[in-house]
């Protein structure tokens, strides 16, 4: 397998080139680093985008949401999904509007969605998508009930086409606003877990599991 995703016409950087990537670990990394995936569809000729909890298997995203909701029932239908996932990392302050910006580590995604229905190949994508989002959690948990795996739909999606956008710079400003008397720079921005916050029933006697105790602090 090459180690960069083909540039096509769909995922082709257009806007500031030398900020694009297409090689899989820039794209896995970003989407590995996320919580939240945008996921567009088109209903009834109009655009849509819907935010939806993910995991990532390789080259292939699953999706959770309810069985009954309609990006579930639209994606098992239109079977075609684009799906963004964004990290903003810092404001770029520079010393003219047309300059200022942002730092940040986006993907797109493109490919065929496909509803997974077997029960097996369920839970499967389920455990995928809550070792991406709560690592090590899902072991401690009961085994899920058969009319809450009813209730719950995964979307598969192969990655067919993907690019990543990665701006992590200073300011680059006009050399004639460079004398200018204000302050040019980045204000950083942080996503990360702070402390865990036990509710109403946790029993004096149980502690965090050190599963849990790993995520706090943890940068995104």
């Amino acid at each position: 397998m090459s180690q960069d995703y083909e540039v096509t016409k769909q995922n082709k950087i257009r806007q500031i080139r030398e900020k694009g990537a297409y090689d899989r670990d820039t794209v896995h990394g970003i989407l590995d680093a996320g919580l939240v995936a945008h996921v567009a569809f088109v209903q009834d000729g109009e655009p849509v985008v819907v935010p939806m909890l993910y995991g990532r298997d390789g080259e292939t995203l699953f999706l959770h949401g309810a069985r009954k909701s309609r990006v579930i029932r639209l994606l098992e239908k239109t079977r075609r999904a684009c799906i963004n996932v964004t990290l903003l990392d810092g404001l770029v302050f520079a010393r003219s509007a047309f300059h200022s910006s942002m730092n940040y580590r986006s993907v797109t995604v493109f490919g065929p969605a496909r509803l997974v229905d077997d029960l097996d190949a369920k839970k499967h994508a389920l455990h995928v998508i809550n070792e991406c989002t709560m690592p090590g959690r899902r072991a401690e948990l009961r085994m899920s009930h058969d009319n809450e795996l009813k209730m719950t739909g995964v979307i598969a999606v192969d990655i067919e086409a993907a690019s990543a956008k990665v701006s992590d710079k200073m300011p680059d400003d006009d050399p004639d606003d460079l004398d200018a008397p204000v302050w040019g720079g980045v204000l950083p921005i942080e996503t990360r877990f702070t402390e865990l916050l036990p509710d109403e029933h946790v029993k004096e006697s149980i502690e965090p599991s050190a599963a849990l105790r790993a995520m706090e602090g943890k940068k995104l």
